[in-house]
């Protein structure tokens, strides 16, 4: 899975700089970080939806369209993958109410 994930955001860094009018992510990139961010809004509702409407199919896909403009939105703050994947794996085996309770204390 890494792998797909870092050849997808490696796509995704390259296409940032290309025309516009010949790329999604460029065109989105122009648009700036707020259009970005709700694009991944969006996605993550549009995932709860087809999760509340028991859509296996439909949450699949919103899943990969959110996981993509999160990597869209991850590169326009130049914040690799890598460091949320490390955050993940720092976290496993963590019992996740006490990371949460750990995060309210900083």
């Amino acid at each position: 899975m890494r792998a797909t994930l870092f050849d997808l955001e490696r796509t995704i860094r390259q296409r940032r700089a290309a025309d516009p009018s010949a790329s999604y992510v460029a065109k989105l990139t122009a648009r700036g970080r707020a259009k970005i961010a709700q694009k991944v809004g969006e996605e993550a509702v549009e995932a709860v939806i087809a999760a509340m409407a028991d859509d296996r199919q439909g949450l699949v896909g919103e899943s990969a369209d959110l996981l993509f403009h999160l990597i869209v939105l991850l590169a326009d703050l130049d914040v690799p993958l890598d460091a949320v994947l490390d955050e993940l794996e720092r976290r496993e085996g963590i019992s996740g109410l006490a990371e949460k309770a750990a995060r309210k204390s900083d």
